[in-house]
């Protein structure tokens, strides 16, 4: 069963006071692990001049594509074709291709190794685009880490240091029109693996999550809303009391199977070595600490990123 989400989960303003609307967000976040947010700051032209970025690289022929492709490399940056990822074991790879841009690091930086260089295609305007809405979602995901930071109970400067030079990623992608007998959905069931997820494109029908009570539930935001959702690094933290929740994108049906689905998320990450260690305030009596050993935030990366087969 199906159901809008838009009868449950209000839009909230980030221009609210601080405290109200720390409170507001806490509570769809504890309660679906996802909220709506508007006035996020980031301009229109600024998502405008992404938007058509991405639809003139994808728009390029398959051939001219796979160029930026770098294999091995997890898609940490530039291409990753049709028919690679997948959701931890799904048996088909999601329907979709997409662009990674990743945090410009200055030569000699301590995480070079593990935050490779960006990859430009020969889009005209591809780069300036990309690094704006980058810096954009960058700014207003600090925002919001200080509105969680604020509702744990935490200095609202918390998240500040350890997402700094956080290992954030922005992807473009691009679901095509359905065929008449798709192979399989255009993304399966799955958590995202990152702190925070920040994501413009979703008035387009199909992105659901799953309900506690295992119903799904689409999410239709008002236009030009921002949907964030909570990570699997955030709930490690905060020991599930704010839940990373299966969502997926599901097929199209009648005219809009036609169409092709855009969308830009953001996944806000901790800097490579910080150690995700499970906050004091968040485990009590009734809600032990399920992780006592930390772990850094890399390492947590590659072992998703193994999972989803992009390593």
């Amino acid at each position: 069963m199906k159901t809008a989400i838009a009868d449950r989960l209000s839009p909230v303003s980030i221009d609210a006071c601080p405290a109200a609307f720390s409170r507001r967000l806490m509570h769809d976040f504890r309660t679906y692990g996802f909220g709506v947010v508007t006035d996020h700051g980031i301009p229109a032209e600024t998502i405008r001049a992404a938007e058509t970025a991405a639809r003139r690289l994808f728009a390029l022929p398959d051939a001219v594509k796979r160029q930026w492709h770098i294999r091995g490399a997890g898609g940490a940056r530039g291409y990753t074709p049709f028919g690679i990822e997948a959701a931890k074991d799904a048996a088909t790879a999601d329907q979709k291709e997409f662009w990674h841009v990743g945090r410009a690091l200055p030569a000699g930086h301590r995480y070079e190794a593990v935050m490779p260089p960006n990859v430009w295609p020969d889009v005209p305007g591809f780069r300036e685009a990309a690094l704006d809405i980058f810096a954009a979602f960058e700014a207003t995901g600090a925002r919001l880490l200080e509105a969680i930071a604020i509702g744990l109970n935490l200095p609202a400067d918390f998240f500040a240091a350890p997402t700094r030079e956080g290992n954030s990623v922005l992807r473009f992608l691009h679901y095509p029109p359905q065929p008449a007998a798709p192979s399989g959905i255009r993304a399966a069931a799955h958590e995202d693996i990152n702190v925070i997820t920040l994501l413009l494109g979703a008035q387009e029908a199909g992105l659901e999550l799953l309900t506690r009570d295992g119903t799904w539930l689409a999410v239709k935001p008002p236009e030009g809303a921002l949907v964030v959702n909570i990570g699997d690094m955030l709930q490690r933290l905060s020991n599930h009391v704010l839940p990373s929740t299966t969502h997926r994108v599901s097929n199209p049906v009648g005219e809009a199977a036609k169409r092709a689905r855009y969308s830009m998320p953001f996944f806000l990450h901790f800097a490579p070595d910080y150690l995700i260690e499970t906050l004091p305030g968040c485990i009590t009596p009734d809600n032990p600490d399920r992780y006592p050993e930390g772990l850094t935030a890399n390492a947590y990366l590659i072992e998703r990123l193994r999972e989803i087969r992009l390593l």
